[in-house]
């Protein structure tokens, strides 16, 4: 069982204290201390050695194969990487025709990582 004591917004230790009366304090366990203390900056920065360099697409059972049809490639909208684009705009229509291209036994991530180079055109592909 963990010892357990709060820290005031002044962050002084009270380890025989249970009062939750106070909407200010903050709980804190011994495990929380213990940890070593990383910045915020190094709690953000990914960890290459566990990451791979590269996109993996999602597993599918069995020999799952997926074509896309030139008539469905043209719907995808177009996002040319221009001043006055919306980059949100695009991502919300290209969501939209994704799930309407989805095929049977295919995760919806698949088809997204699959179209998504076809939907960027001119300055976007740089």
């Amino acid at each position: 069982m963990h010892s357990s004591g709060f820290v005031s917004p002044e962050f002084e230790l009270d380890s025989k204290s249970e009062n939750f009366s106070s909407e200010s304090e903050i709980y804190f366990s011994e495990d929380m201390a213990n940890t070593h203390e990383r910045a915020l900056k190094e709690l953000a920065t990914p960890d290459v050695n566990y990451q791979p360099l590269y996109v993996q697409f999602p597993e599918t059972e069995g020999d799952v194969r997926y074509e896309f049809k030139s008539d469905l490639i043209h719907l995808l909208p177009k996002f040319l990487g221009l001043a006055g684009e919306d980059p949100h705009k695009h991502l919300k229509e290209f969501h939209a025709v994704c799930s309407t291209l989805r095929a049977h036994d295919v995760p919806e991530e698949l088809v997204k990582m699959k179209a998504f180079p076809f939907s960027l055109d001119c300055a976007a592909k740089d």
